[in-house]
């Protein structure tokens, strides 16, 4: 499953455990926030093209990929009317999911190779949350590709070379025809 931003608990980890009292505090206090806030008005200030353009520009590492084209696929599904709804679903979920679904405690669980193909200027997602994520799985198990001049979307700044990648690692995973 894909997270539109970096697991928090990569950075910080929570404790395991907390207090029932504890639980019921965070869960009252997402709930009221998340329902309180203007998430639809946040994303009609956040769909309009200029401040669409700026995202993007931070999260390709060259403007040359930009384009109208892109703006209006990103642009779309904050378009649709369900998109306050679905930012606040995304907000409570992430916020109220248990311990043991955080990303460190599921890398600990993992058993199939994992590939992670990451844009050394992302400026998005930090370059030491996929040092983590290696540090964190069973070792041996991910396996780390740094793309040295792509940002956050390299399979879509160079297509190419991240399918390269790809393809030269699945290769390496499946037996021999």
């Amino acid at each position: 499953a894909a997270a539109p931003l970096p697991d928090p608990t990569l950075l910080t980890p929570v404790p395991l455990r907390r207090s029932p009292w504890s639980r019921r505090w965070q869960r009252w206090l997402v709930l009221l926030v998340s329902r309180c806030l203007p998430l639809g008005l946040l994303i009609a200030v956040l769909r309009q093209k200029p401040l669409l353009r700026m995202g993007l520009a931070s999260a390709y590492a060259s403007s040359e990929r930009i384009d109208g084209e892109l703006v209006q696929l990103i642009r779309w599904p904050a378009s649709r009317s369900s998109a306050g709804r679905a930012l606040g679903a995304m907000v409570r979920g992430m916020a109220l999911r248990p311990a043991r679904a955080t990303a460190p405690q599921l890398l600990t669980r993992l058993q199939q190779p994992m590939l992670l193909l990451w844009g050394r200027r992302d400026r998005l997602v930090p370059p030491v949350i996929a040092q983590r994520v290696v540090q964190q799985a069973p070792a041996g198990l991910v396996h780390l590709h740094w793309f040295e001049e792509l940002g956050h979307c390299p399979h879509d700044e160079a297509p190419e070379i991240f399918n390269t990648a790809l393809i030269a690692w699945l290769k390496q995973q499946s037996p021999t025809r």
